[in-house]
Formats: C-alpha cells, structure tokens, sequence
C-alpha cells in the first residue's frame, strides 16, 4: 500500500479538501456532487442511494425540513415584494391578490424544492457532514463494565 506522509493513500484521499461552491451547484443542478455526471435525485425529493457514475453513497445526507424553510424564505421575500410592488402601481381587491399570489407562491415553492435540496446535500458532501467523511455517523458506544453497573 502507497504512504504519503506517514497516511495510507485512502486517508489521504479521504482528507483531500472538497471543493464547497462546486458541490453545491452540482447538487442545485440535480448531480452528483462528487463527479457531476450522475443524478442525486430519483424522484422529486428522492435521492438516489448511490450515484450510478462515481458509486458515492447519497444515503447519508440528512436535509431534513432545511431546504423546505430555505424555499419558504426566499419564496416569501420575492412574494412579499412583488405584492408591494404590484399594489403600489395597480389597485385590486384582495381576491384578485389571492388569485395571483397563490398560485404563484406554490409554483415557485414547488420549482425550488428539488434544486434546494440537492443544494444542502452537496453542502453536507463538501463539509464532509454526516457520513459523507467516511467516518461512522454514529459514535460507537463503549460496552459497560464492571464498574459502570455500581
């Protein structure tokens, strides 16, 4: 086995820096954030367990309700202000401003859902978060002894 510096090849594959920005468009665009040729996702919200190019395993990635407030707030400014500059320049009643905004709000949030998504899960495989390392996501736990049971 190769050594570089007192590391085994694979550690120093496994400590070699990730490039942050490119793995987060990588993963907004739907790729993988490894290689960029292979899909995260294989459903809409769905990740795929591993990529089919490069064989990183996606199982790790713990995006949780993060993307979903990601979308609300960027959905919410641009809403909120195209309904401020909407009413500053156009009188409508308030159900016409609902029969805009709405849908429009959905629609977006929809649309940015997946890209969002993909976004945080190269965020987490460039920070090296939750598995993506290489480590145990898990610490292991110690088996008790005899003093511990006192």
């Amino acid at each position: 086995m190769l050594e570089f510096g007192g590391k085994a090849a694979h550690d120093v594959q496994q400590d070699a820096p990730r490039d942050t920005w490119r793995a987060v468009k990588r993963g907004l665009l739907g790729r993988c954030p490894n290689c960029g040729e292979g899909k995260l996702f294989r459903a809409y919200l769905k990740p795929v367990d591993a990529c089919s190019n490069c064989g990183e395993e996606m199982i790790h990635h713990r995006a949780d309700d993060f993307p979903a407030y990601l979308a609300i707030f960027i959905v919410g400014h641009i809403v909120v202000a195209g309904f401020m500059a909407t009413d500053s320049w156009l009188v409508l009643e308030s159900w016409q401003h609902l029969l805009i905004w709405i849908p429009v709000t959905i629609v977006m949030t929809l649309a940015m859902l997946q890209p969002i998504k993909g976004g945080v899960i190269g965020l987490q495989w460039a920070l090296r978060m939750h598995g993506f390392g290489g480590e145990a996501e898990e610490p292991l736990l110690a088996e008790p002894t005899y003093e511990d049971a006192r």
